[in-house]
């Protein structure tokens, strides 16, 4: 049932038109930072793993206000609960395809932004294996969010001012990933996640 609840939400993503939003947005975002700084390229290369793991949160966010609510305003929640499919299980997939959906093209992107900002090859794999330790977390709160704000007019900007908040432990050890342990931390704070959030998407979207 995972693998099919997975493969559903992966057939949507691929279908959707904003399906290369989050990507271009980081790269964008890459190729604006040296305007807005300068052409210092050693004051670029220090600041680029802080603007880097922004622009992931960011694009993460993207696309908080179509992860949940059409299933809720369409009744597919509803039929899911009705078939005595655990929402648990439809919350991990969604999690694991909003992952996919975003956290993979940014790790493909990341060249190009290492490129326009400036990073040596060794910051950039630091940063590649930092994100793909933490972008899971990311997907994990991005996705419950959407549930505590699906059905809710102006959810994108609430889910925003959640998630914000709880991605800061996230940030810290990303951009850090060059402290010994950090890696761990991270890899730590991602399974945290993980674990937590399919129960507490489950719990917002639960009838009462």
């Amino acid at each position: 049932m995972f693998l099919t609840l997975l493969h559903r939400d992966l057939m949507a993503i691929a279908r959707s038109p904003a399906l290369w939003l989050p990507v271009m947005f980081f790269v964008l975002a890459a190729a604006l930072f040296p305007f807005a700084v300068g052409p210092d390229a050693r004051l670029l290369a220090r600041i680029a793993p802080g603007i880097i793991w922004v622009s992931a949160l960011l694009a993460s966010l993207l696309p908080v206000e179509t992860l949940l609510a059409p299933d809720v305003e369409d009744g597919s929640i509803d039929q899911l609960i009705a078939r005595g499919i655990a929402l648990e299980l439809v919350c991990a997939a969604r999690i694991l395809a909003h992952w996919v959906g975003f956290a993979v093209p940014l790790l493909a992107a990341l060249p190009v932004a290492g490129v326009l900002l400036g990073l040596s090859a060794d910051d950039g794999t630091r940063i590649a294996i930092a994100l793909a330790l933490g972008t899971p977390a990311l997907a994990s709160l991005a996705v419950v969010a959407a549930a505590l704000t699906a059905g809710l007019k102006g959810g994108g900007a609430l889910a925003g001012l959640i998630v914000l908040p709880l991605a800061l432990p996230v940030l810290i050890f990303g951009v850090g990933s060059d402290v010994a342990g950090a890696f761990r931390l991270l890899a730590a704070a991602s399974l945290v996640a993980l674990a937590v959030g399919p129960f507490a998407a489950a719990a917002a979207l639960r009838p009462e």
